[in-house]
């Protein structure tokens, strides 16, 4: 395919893993990235592949939905997962990564790819054609292009998105804090855990639902994900709520004491050196100051913390996919244009990843002139381009970002008693249809 050239927008994890995927099969590929020239308010790296919201990809056990489909991506010789995995940090059984490292890694290696060019420069409207356009600008595309891919598309929906916020190593007190994984996983201690009692609990989320919020500054109302939700828009539902999610001490018993805490702040490493670490859940749409003061003043070994990062609200765009997109992920009004990534409506890093792998392949087969093959529908990649296609939802159900979950697989035949018999079900159903979707050998 020496010399065809395929252009994609966007030099996030879904555009990145795309070039690579693209530029690995011989076509030359212009990745066009509006950073370092400009950035999104969310954006604070230089390079490409910037983890926002937090350092983690999540489980890395096949045994669970993104975790098989790390796996599959592995096979596949994805760029981003490669890079992960050089650039991990201890994280119990998730992959979670020093970010600064990982993007660098990412830049440097399709840098360094033969047949790719990157360009620096803000793209703010769509492509005419004729040739092939892959727009993977993600959740925080630029005011102008997504005014024009509205345009376009006919309108588009949102939803809001929030990060979590970052604390130094040396301000957290280690006499209240106690390394220890849930159940063990990992190496036993990748998390630093802070404990609370009942009433410790009950002030915080009291501290919390007083506490002042950022407006949404003439967004139309919220409509978060429900992977993502802040933890105050949490604590509203119920007082228990945070004590059953984020902050659920199932598995951290103290080590120190021997029992449970009523509730846990778990935090994870941002580095490879632990020296800034992110409390895990906490992502809020709290204004600065009160971040500061709550967290500081109810969360037991942060009375001294310093804050590297606090949380902040920002919008997310993305497509009514399984009625704007065909099942290549090309625009139906305009075939030329593919999209991929979180503007397509999968959540996540590593479906973003996915999805822009799926991308890639697409336009392979159109490049090829082959009709496109999906990913088989019993792999993880199968069952997110379910998702993108409506196939895995009941006709009528409104389209709303999904992270991968084995509810989007196809219905497993046979008999499988327990949850863990399913899982193994699914696991070895889908290792074994991804061998039909390998990358074919070279020359064929």
């Amino acid at each position: 395919m020496a010399g065809w050239q395929v252009t994609v927008v966007g030099g996030g994890l879904a555009g990145c893993e795309a070039a690579g995927a693209l530029a690995a099969a011989g076509v030359e590929v212009r990745l066009v990235e509006m950073k370092p020239g400009r950035r999104s308010p969310a954006h604070h790296l230089p390079g490409l592949a910037e983890l926002v919201c937090s350092n983690s990809l999540r489980s890395d056990n096949p045994q669970n939905a993104v975790g098989l489909l790390h796996e599959e991506l592995r096979r596949l010789g994805s760029l981003v997962l490669r890079c992960a995995d050089e650039t991990r940090v201890p994280a119990g059984d998730a992959l979670a990564v020093d970010r600064r490292r990982f993007s660098e890694r990412v830049t440097e290696g399709l840098r360094r790819a033969p047949g790719i060019e990157l360009r620096e420069e803000e793209v703010t409207v769509l492509p005419d054609g004729p040739g092939l356009t892959l727009v993977a600008t993600g959740p925080l595309t630029s005011d102008a292009l997504a005014a024009d891919v509205a345009r376009v598309c006919g309108g588009g929906l949102a939803f809001y998105d929030a990060i979590a916020p970052i604390v130094s190593a040396e301000s957290i007190d280690m006499r209240v804090a106690y390394a220890k994984s849930r159940y063990d996983k990992g190496a036993g201690d990748d998390y630093l855990n802070l404990p609370l009692d009942e009433g410790q609990y009950r002030a915080f989320v009291a501290a919390l639902l007083a506490g002042e919020k950022v407006a949404a500054r003439g967004f139309e109302e919220p409509r978060y994900f429900e992977g993502c939700l802040p933890i105050e828009v949490m604590a509203e539902r119920g007082p228990e709520v945070l004590a059953y999610g984020p902050m659920k001490p199932v598995g951290l018993e103290d080590p120190r004491t021997g029992r449970r805490p009523h509730a846990v702040v778990q935090l994870r490493r941002e580095d490879e050196a632990g020296t800034a670490w992110n409390l895990v859940g906490f992502q809020t749409r709290l204004t600065w100051p009160e971040q500061e003061r709550i967290f500081r003043a109810h969360l037991p070994g942060l009375a001294d913390a310093e804050f590297l990062r606090l949380g902040q609200v920002h919008r997310n765009t993305f497509l009514d996919a399984p009625r704007l997109l065909a099942p290549d992920l090309s625009l139906r009004a305009r075939p030329h244009l593919f999209f991929a990534g979180q503007m397509t409506g999968v959540e996540g890093y590593v479906e973003s990843v996915a999805c822009g792998h799926v991308a890639a392949r697409a336009m392979l087969d159109r490049l090829a002139g082959r009709p496109f093959r999906a990913p088989p529908p019993e792999t993880a990649m199968g069952a997110l381009h379910r998702h993108l296609t409506g196939a895995a939802h009941p006709e009528g159900t409104p389209y709303q970002p999904s992270n991968v979950i084995f509810a989007l697989f196809p219905p497993l035949v046979g008999r499988f008693r327990g949850k863990a018999a399913r899982k193994e079900g699914h696991v070895a159903r889908a290792r074994e249809a991804l061998a039909s979707w390998l990358p074919p050998a070279p020359g064929r």
